[in-house]
């Protein structure tokens, strides 16, 4: 139980938290039929983007990529050519 209980809030502390953190996922003001599933799923495949890229502070990450729209089409694709 105790080892269910670990892996559980390692999920949640890599995913959930960084997505309510870093992406203000709770603020949010997307609430009607599919938006809410449809944000979250792209905020998952960032998170996921960024960490393949190596990348461990997922915020600053954003930043980073965030201040040149070629940075991230770059990550798309170096993550798309691993597949």
């Amino acid at each position: 139980m105790a080892e269910w209980a670990r892996s559980h809030w390692r999920i949640e502390n890599a995913l959930h938290w960084v997505r309510d953190v870093t992406f203000g996922e709770d603020a949010s003001r997307v609430r009607t039929g599919q938006g809410p599933r449809v944000m979250a799923t792209l905020r998952s495949t960032v998170i996921s983007l960024l960490r393949l890229d190596g990348h461990d502070g997922i915020a600053a990450a954003v930043r980073f990529h965030g201040r040149n729209p070629g940075r991230a089409s770059l990550l798309v694709r170096a993550a798309h050519e691993r597949l």
